[in-house]
């Protein structure tokens, strides 16, 4: 009988035999890699895996390194074990709950029973630093689900007894950390050891877990202030909170007491009435005895910048106003002129793919009284045409332009901020699936894009998938870092939404090929969705947010 395996290794297209049970970490040694960074984890035809995994049949093997993004969640899910353990020795009684993404970190709320201290956050970095430095082994011990949950029950760890109760699995698994126990959806590196840079800091009335640099991973991310995006992350926690539903298992438990229909009412209200809200701030808003008169939104990918714009005009219309589209795609420069990319390719996200010179001038003329004959760009010609759409807006009249760049103070440099509503627009994921695992809010917006573009666009998930990381460093460079010019925040994401998107979304992932590139994160996110209860969507109104993926709207597009 053959004892060994064959392991192509895709990092070097070099093919070699290993002892059948050979773990990866064994198999990245014989390799003889040269990795610039510390490897992490490694995708075992093409799902992703820690480096304890054992393989008894031949694979395709690609070791990652934090550079890449299933390598970066592993390194921090196991930097976050490492502070629930500081956290739990250090105050017994304490909690700490992994809330959400800010600031080029992660915000951490610690209940310690009083206001957290500096000294506090200093005793437990150097817990941190102690644990790491003793180099101690994850162990993640497979068992059946009602093992686990007698496990957790006996710990407090209720959170986790909800999701896995709810999540229909037979069996499932936990984590050991010397004699601290805990649950993470994905995999662990080998050892504390493996976690070098991170650290710790006071943030406002919580800590901020700092990561690794994704392109440098031996420096940390620099911090960036994120005050607003901060308070509405708190906002939205603190209803959630008060609904009882600070977790999945909560939801899950809700859904199957038959409170689906009264879940998705109460968001959708929420909603309605925070737009409602920022119609009548739009509104009341004077500056030297003069309304505003222009409205800017902005909003990374598949966040409900179109839905949003169409349901905010309808408020403003109940104040009495006369909103008025214009879209920023009309004002494209000739194709030939358009920036190219570092690969040669035209830059249609660049902000100088406008003719800023035509948009800026016609937007005065409008503001000052004048009649402008609109421009519409011709996308099978590359060029702007004139139709006769011809424009004077008059006192009740609000122009309301929605795109990447509206924020960019550059995109409208001679208009005072005075002059200018800004509204920025994401789905910033409030639940999370337990305390310590929350749900990345690109996630949210991933899958409503796989849903929309192979509804609407006949596009696969594995080319959606493909696409993601252009449009993600997109937004890095466009869209992210004038979020907080922002006069208002608005959260587009609704409680039961991942709920619902389940049914439409699932089929679609598991059309992505196993021998796909794709197919490790199409896989990933089946897994992360699984753990939602599913609900139909007949209850969701036709003005909802969500129809803008999901279809059935009672809105244009």
């Amino acid at each position: 009988m053959d004892q060994s395996v064959q392991i192509w290794c895709k990092n070097s297209n070099i093919s070699k035999d290993f002892p059948i049970g050979s773990t990866l970490l064994e198999i990245y040694d014989g390799f003889k890699l040269d990795f610039p960074y510390q490897v992490v984890s490694a995708k075992v035809n093409n799902r992703s895996e820690g480096l304890t995994f054992r393989v008894y049949n031949n694979k395709d093997v690609e070791f990652l390194d934090v550079r890449d993004s299933s390598g970066m969640r592993t390194y921090v899910r196991s930097l976050c074990f490492v502070l629930f353990k500081a956290v739990t020795e250090l105050f017994p009684q304490g909690k700490v709950f992994m809330e959400h993404p800010v600031s080029k970190g992660y915000f951490c709320n610690l209940c310690i029973g009083r206001a957290v201290e500096l000294e506090d956050v200093a005793r437990i970095k150097q817990r941190m630093q102690e644990i790491i430095a003793q180099d101690i082994h994850y162990h993640r011990v497979e068992c059946h689900t009602a093992e686990a949950v007698r496990i957790f029950s006996e710990r407090g760890m209720d959170d986790k007894v909800r999701l896995l109760e709810t999540s229909g699995s037979l069996y499932t698994y936990y984590y050991t950390l010397g004699d601290t126990v805990d649950y993470y959806y994905g995999n662990l590196v080998p050892s504390t050891g493996y976690l070098g840079v991170f650290d710790v800091v006071k943030y406002y009335d919580g800590i901020l877990l700092r990561i690794p640099n994704s392109k440098d991973p031996t420096v940390l991310e620099e911090i960036v202030k994120q005050e607003k995006m901060l308070d509405v992350f708190k906002e939205y926690l603190r209803w959630s909170d008060i609904m009882g539903l600070s977790n999945v298992g909560d939801f899950n438990l809700a859904c199957q007491e038959g409170h689906a229909t009264g879940l998705i009412n109460v968001a959708e209200a929420l909603q309605e009435k925070k737009i409602a809200q920022i119609a009548d701030t739009i509104f009341h808003r004077e500056t030297d005895g003069e309304r505003t008169r222009l409205v800017l939104i902005a909003g990374p990918s598949s966040s409900g910048k179109t839905t949003f714009s169409k349901r905010l005009s309808i408020q403003l219309m109940t104040n009495g106003l006369k909103p008025y589209p214009i879209s920023l795609d009309n004002y494209f420069v000739d194709r030939e002129q358009t920036p190219l990319d570092e690969n040669g390719n035209y830059d249609y996200e660049s902000l100088y793919a406008l003719d800023l010179e035509l948009f800026n001038r016609q937007l005065q003329a409008l503001l000052a009284g004048e009649e402008v004959e609109l421009p519409r760009f011709n996308f099978s010609l590359g060029c702007k045409e004139y139709k006769g759409d011809k424009l004077r807006i008059d006192d009740h009249t609000i122009l309301i332009l929605e795109g990447i760049h509206a924020l960019n103070p550059e995109l409208t440099p001679h208009i005072p901020d005075s002059r200018k509503f800004k509204i920025y627009v994401s789905a910033l994921t409030t639940i999370s699936l337990d305390d310590h695992n929350w749900i990345p809010t690109t996630d949210n917006r991933l899958l409503r894009r796989i849903i929309r573009d192979f509804s609407y666009r006949g596009y696969s998930a594995a080319e959606t998938i493909s696409r993601w990381p252009s449009v993600r460093a997109g937004e890095e460079k466009w869209i992210f870092p004038f979020q907080e010019n922002a006069d208002v925040m608005f959260n587009s994401a609704l409680l039961f939404e991942l709920a619902a998107l389940r049914l439409h979304v699932e089929p679609v992932l598991m059309g992505v090929p196993r021998n796909s590139p794709e197919y490790s994160e199409a896989y990933r996110l089946l897994k992360f969705i699984k753990y939602f209860v599913p609900i139909q969507d007949k209850e969701i109104p036709p003005t909802s947010l969500l129809r803008e993926f999901l279809g059935g709207s009672s809105f244009k597009y």
